[in-house]
């Protein structure tokens, strides 16, 4: 009997020294995360401090047209910015990857009054690298195939549900993106994945790309690391502002 007692002790303080240690290493393990970077979080969708701003008010300077780099022709009125069907497409002059993308946007109400339904009614979208299509429709009452409507990676996943706003009426995007890896051959050694929400409701639950959407830009190698993000120019008179990005 006494021992097992003194085995039974003995077991304990293994088990104390062992929880001990355990305790001790979790702690330590712990203390070597880095310290979450302190940011100033922007008010009513304003950007945060971290954040790159491409479109505030008054020039389209971080923009560019995808023909050759050319200045961006894109009529600016304040703090919005207005496609010009007589120009090309847009883009940014910086590149990215990984991101948060915040983007408001406005489908023009005389779109309805000429007429023009579905794909021809307050059509654009954004490109992320210039190939990955959120696309941008009035799809307010405006019928359409689902995977072409507003908030749809283009002809890939339909949103979850329509949660548009009357033309007239601006929109939020807020789009959470991972992009693609590829391997030294060009082979993809990772997909890329897009979050979506518009007007704060979820849209796209982390799907995932398929490859390049219609009407990317095909300029640019589809395996680079980071590319610049665009802005169709689908002949519509769509408005965009309050534009900003975060790498992630």
């Amino acid at each position: 009997m006494k021992t097992f007692k003194l085995y039974a002790g003995a077991v304990l303080i293994i088990l104390i020294l062992v929880f001990k240690g355990t305790t001790v290493y979790s702690q330590k393990a712990e203390n070597q995360v880095p310290e979450p970077k302190v940011i100033q979080p922007g008010k009513k969708g304003k950007a945060p401090s971290d954040a790159i701003v491409l479109f505030d008010k008054g020039n389209l300077n971080n923009f560019e047209s995808i023909k050759d780099g050319e200045p961006a022709e894109w009529t600016v009125r304040g703090k919005k910015f207005t496609v010009n069907p007589k120009t090309t497409s847009i883009q940014t002059k910086e590149k990215f990857g990984d991101c948060q993308l915040h983007i408001e946007w406005n489908s023009p109400v005389k779109d309805a009054k000429t007429g023009k339904q579905g794909q021809g009614c307050g059509n654009s979208g954004v490109y992320l690298m210039g190939k990955y299509e959120v696309q941008v429709l009035n799809s307010y009452i405006n019928k359409t195939y689902p995977k072409g409507q507003a908030g749809a990676i283009y002809e890939q996943y339909a949103p979850l549900v329509n949660a548009s706003l009357k033309p007239g009426k601006w929109q939020i995007y807020d789009i959470i993106f991972t992009a693609p890896r590829f391997n030294s051959d060009g082979s993809q050694k990772s997909p890329g994945y897009f979050t979506v929400l518009h007007n704060g409701v979820l849209i796209q639950n982390h799907v995932e790309i398929k490859g390049a959407t219609r009407a990317s830009n095909g300029k640019s190698p589809i395996t680079l690391p980071e590319l610049p993000i665009m802005l169709q120019n689908h002949s519509n008179e769509v408005s965009y502002r309050n534009v900003w990005i975060r790498r992630l």
